[in-house]
């Protein structure tokens, strides 16, 4: 979550939940929130809207320190801009880390990244929001030296 953080420049102090939970549990949340009955590997909820949407131009530092200024956006005892919740599902993320031969901590990282540049406002709907996102997750993986092994 950090190296996210740092590699998008954001100095704004922010508050993630994490939350690592059961196959059933995961299957029930993707099944509720989004509509798709199945196990995933992670899930991200993001709590701020951002104005650009999908994120390709603007900073996510600089919506960040904007959403500083909005009161509603901050949690009260830690005056922190609250981003959101990830949810990760352990048993997936070691099914898929052996699926694709590399170390479950790659696998970890890997989703974490993910999910914070999903609550940072990138997404991968699009073939270009998909090369920017990816391309990000890739250069803040090699940064951490979190290549596929």
């Amino acid at each position: 979550m950090e190296a996210a953080l740092r590699f998008e420049h954001i100095e704004t102090p922010v508050e993630v939940s994490l939350s690592i939970v059961s196959l059933e549990a995961i299957h029930e949340m993707n099944r509720d929130y989004r509509q798709v009955d199945r196990e995933t590997d992670v899930l991200s909820f993001p709590l701020l809207s951002f104005p650009e949407t999908p994120r390709l131009e603007t900073p996510a530092a600089q919506d960040l320190e904007d959403a500083a200024e909005e009161e509603a956006n901050l949690d009260p005892d830690t005056g922190e801009v609250v981003l959101g919740d990830v949810v990760l599902c352990l048993d997936k993320a070691k099914s898929q880390a052996q699926e694709y031969g590399h170390s479950l901590k790659r696998e970890m990282a890997f989703l974490t990244v993910h999910s914070m540049l999903h609550l940072l406002g990138y997404d991968h709907m699009a073939p270009e929001e998909e090369k920017v996102m990816f391309d990000k997750q890739k250069a803040i993986l090699d940064e951490m030296g979190i290549g596929r092994d």
